[in-house]
């Protein structure tokens, strides 16, 4: 897998994680604000997170 792809598939992974969280009646909204802020900001970090998985394997 490229770092493209895996941008991608993380992008696509964050986002649905996302939109089911926001379809929830159960979810509470200052929560759910800090945790959207946390997964905006692994997708920032996308490039370490690939690197980190790449020097693994």
């Amino acid at each position: 897998m490229t770092e493209e792809e895996f941008d991608n598939r993380l992008v696509e992974t964050l986002d649905a994680f996302l939109e089911t969280m926001a379809e929830s009646p159960e979810v509470d909204l200052d929560r759910f604000y800090t945790l959207t802020c946390l997964l905006e900001n692994l997708r920032f970090f996308s490039p370490v997170l690939y690197s980190a998985i790449k020097n693994k394997e």
